[in-house]
């Protein structure tokens, strides 16, 4: 059991400098993120089956937000989700048009350690934090963070090469 008044908190000026930068690093992390998600085209088998590349963007798009609706992910609140309009462009590589399908995320993240996962993504296009709107690290939050950096490109790394290997 607590001693009364250890259950709430102290205003900022009865607190100690490093308490006060302590709590701040504490506060939630509001951000959007942004994915495009590139559409394949699928050949018809038989006169039917076949997708377009706009079709096919649209529909992985639309299973990518539900996994994003219903997964729960380990420090981040997923927030909103909007599903932007489709656009194609010239692939020079493939010559041919390649559509990609836009879903953007409002999410609320513990730390900046949770928003990695999502920049090492292959759809990842953009993160934009919206609070706090200043913020200051400290020499052992960026190592952790370039720590967690290494460690989601390696675990990408791997998957692919699974993917590859089978």
């Amino acid at each position: 059991m607590l001693k009364p008044g250890f259950e709430r908190q102290l205003p900022l000026q009865e607190m100690h400098p490093g308490e006060v930068a302590e709590m701040k690093n504490t506060e939630k992390i509001r951000a959007r993120i942004r994915f495009d998600y590139r559409g394949k085209a699928r050949p018809s088998r038989f006169f039917f089956g076949g997708k377009s590349t706009e079709e096919a963007a649209e529909e992985l798009r639309e299973q990518q937000a539900a996994l994003w609706r219903n997964v729960p992910l380990q420090g981040v609140l997923v927030e909103n989700i909007e599903l932007g309009a489709i656009y194609t462009v010239y692939d020079e590589e493939a010559d041919a048009e390649v559509a990609f399908a836009p879903l953007e995320l409002e999410v609320t993240a513990d730390s900046l350690n949770y928003l990695i996962r999502f920049a090492v993504r292959d759809e990842f296009r953009r993160l934009k934090i919206v609070e706090p709107e200043g913020w200051k690290l400290s020499v052992q939050e960026m190592e952790e963070i370039f720590f967690e950096v290494h460690s989601q490109v390696k675990d990408q790394w791997r998957q692919k090469m699974k993917r590859y290997a089978d």
